[in-house]
């Protein structure tokens, strides 16, 4: 008895030793990141300040390690197999960090080695942070909030977390105000693209890294990320965080909650490496001044592509000289904002159509059969989203072509004419690029434009506005209403009155926050014109990004209304009263119905 009561109590003691320092290494691994951040950012203090960072990193590394070698050792609380090489990945990571900057700190080379390796120390002690975060129950506390607070939370954080980052000074060549951090970072993060400064010229390779950064957490949303740590590291997750998962993500089923979010992850990355190596086929190599900056330059607008956000390192934007006519490039960038602003649930739903195409017509030939069975596998709302942004792409092509012909198109040959009306058609939808000067199109192409910012992309998307589902619906509303009937039918299906609801719900918070943003503006900037001013709060509103060249003359209060605004169309108003309202806990009773007088 006293042998196994030792045993027992050992074992228990030793549990609790193991958790304190796996709390401890957390705490020490997000303070080494935090200096860091500070000796990337910032130019590089005295050796000996140098010296204590160098020390502090070390010691994290070591704690790691050593949490790590403690967590396999806990028979009873091993790790599942499937992390099993991630590990490895990581210890090995951290032990030869500490051998490097041991050896570095003793030949006195401090300095150099942190400005070489920088990157690759910043991710491994990253790695092990979300390691050590998403594999215990530190996360469980979030799960006290709404998916709607969490969107609206996890956005917030990004926002101001990537301001601080643009304030460091290596961020940027001249320096930036902090209301000019926070727009920017506003603009990022919610995909928009308006910006207030020179992307290109103002921003360090850092400060574009850090923009980067912040356009793929904000096209993914930070939920899509820490979701597919959390089911990664945990092996098993529990049923209220499948609920929360499952609501954000769009999931019908709860089974599916988790793995859509590693699809969405997965295929976000996969059509973005796609893209990049295609945008870096297109590219002329004498535009660039070496091969480093030819790959960056893909990668960035890759990424800014797919998620719909806008931002270029060029200060034109695609209306460059040396990129203008550069008709391989407009189209593979408007392919990859299209697919992006399709939706993911509409591109995983038309996936799983050709497949089963694929399928049949495989088994049709192996069998000399043909299948007579039609399952109905495009949903509703992907026959919608296709048809919709379908028509818009085509009308809004050929409206392009047709007003704009001997105007901003003058310059082009006919095969260029419609490459360019058709990019320049699609990136109003919340894509924010240009290969022409918008300041110089005709007053009936603005309201176009306006037509579809105002529109924008499709749910659960990276882009932005009331959405093509959202006008589809209040159309076919219209139309129903004109036939004289109670309810909208399509495709032998009835639409649910919630939806109804829903979509003229949307329309007029939007018309609300847009009709707000310009009467504010209107104010802190008199001199400004009322048509310049309603472009940039539909560009803004929408997330599109794109502008009359107004943005870096507004006032800094003009600013903050903007980046109210930007933020108010990327989480949308529906789901910023959802995170404040409290929901009806009893709806088991019905009032008698009243007819209301409309017209």
């Amino acid at each position: 008895m006293s042998e196994g009561f030792n045993v027992r109590t050992f074992s228990r003691i030793a549990r609790k030793v193991h958790r304190i320092f796996r709390y401890l290494s957390v705490i020490s691994s997000a303070i080494a990141i935090s200096f860091l951040i500070y000796d990337i950012g910032f130019r590089h203090p005295d050796f000996h300040v140098l010296y204590r960072i160098n020390q502090l990193y070390i010691i994290t590394a070591l704690m790691g390690a050593f949490s790590l070698l403690l967590r396999y050792l806990d028979k009873g609380k091993r790790p599942p197999r499937k992390l099993w090489l991630f590990d490895v990945l990581i210890f090995s990571s951290l032990l030869a960090m500490i051998q490097y900057l041991w050896s570095g700190q003793n030949n006195g080379e401090v300095q150099y080695s942190l400005q070489t390796v920088w990157i690759w120390i910043f991710f491994t002690l990253l790695l092990h942070l979300f390691r050590e975060i998403f594999s215990s129950n530190i996360n469980q506390s979030f799960n006290n909030f709404n998916p709607a607070q969490l969107f609206t939370g996890s956005f917030l954080v990004a926002i101001l977390a990537g301001a601080f980052a643009l304030k460091l000074p290596n961020a940027t060549s001249n320096g930036i105000s902090m209301i000019d951090a926070l727009f920017t970072s506003t603009s990022a993060v919610c995909v928009t693209g308006l910006a207030v400064i020179d992307t290109g010229k103002d921003f360090t390779r850092i400060g574009q890294y850090i923009i980067m950064i912040l356009i793929q957490l904000g096209g993914l949303g930070m939920m899509t990320f820490t979701s597919f740590f959390s089911s990664f590291f945990k092996g098993s997750t529990s049923y209220k965080g499948r609920l929360l998962v499952g609501e954000i993500s769009n999931s019908g089923r709860l089974t599916k909650a988790y793995g859509m979010v590693r699809q969405i992850l997965f295929f976000t990355l996969g059509v973005e490496l796609i893209g990049g190596v295609l945008i870096y086929h297109s590219l002329n190599y004498n535009n660039f001044t070496s091969f480093s900056e030819k790959i960056f330059f893909s990668v960035f607008h890759s990424v800014s592509a797919f998620c719909n956000a806008g931002f270029s390192t060029l200060s034109q934007s695609l209306y460059e000289v040396t990129f203008r006519f550069n008709y391989p490039l407009q189209i593979i960038i408007a392919l990859l904002f299209i697919f992006g602003g399709l939706g993911f649930p509409i591109v995983f739903n038309f996936v799983k159509y050709l497949q089963y195409q694929i399928i049949s017509t495989f088994k049709s030939l192996m069998t000399q059969k043909s299948f007579q069975h039609r399952p109905w596998i495009i949903n509703i709302n992907s026959r919608i989203v296709l048809i919709t942004t379908l028509c818009l792409i085509l009308f809004g092509t050929f409206s392009f072509f047709i007003f704009e012909y001997n105007n901003t198109l003058a310059e082009h040959s006919l095969v260029g004419k419609i490459t360019v009306a058709f990019f320049n058609a699609v990136t109003p939808r919340t894509a924010g690029f240009n290969s022409i000067d918008f300041a110089g199109l005709n007053f009936s192409t603005l309201m176009l434009v306006f037509f579809l910012m105002w529109i924008g992309a499709s749910p659960m998307s990276t882009g932005g506005g009331i959405k093509t589902t959202t006008f589809a619906l209040a159309t076919l509303n219209f139309i129903s209403l004109a036939k004289g009937k109670d309810r909208i039918d399509l495709f032998r299906r009835e639409i649910s009155d919630g939806s109804v609801r829903r979509a003229f719900g949307v329309i007029s918070l939007s018309l609300i926050v847009i009709g707000t943003s310009v009467f504010f503006i209107a104010i802190f900037d008199e001199q400004l014109d009322l048509l310049h001013i309603a472009f940039e709060v539909f560009s803004a509103y929408s997330t599109v990004g794109l502008s009359l060249g107004i943005t870096g003359e507004l006032t800094d209060a003009s600013k903050v209304v903007l980046i109210l605004t930007m933020f108010i169309g990327r989480v949308t108003m529906l789901t910023i009263l959802v995170a404040f309202f409290r929901r009806v806990r009893y709806l088991q009773y019905k009032y008698p119905t009243e007819e209301i007088l409309i017209n």
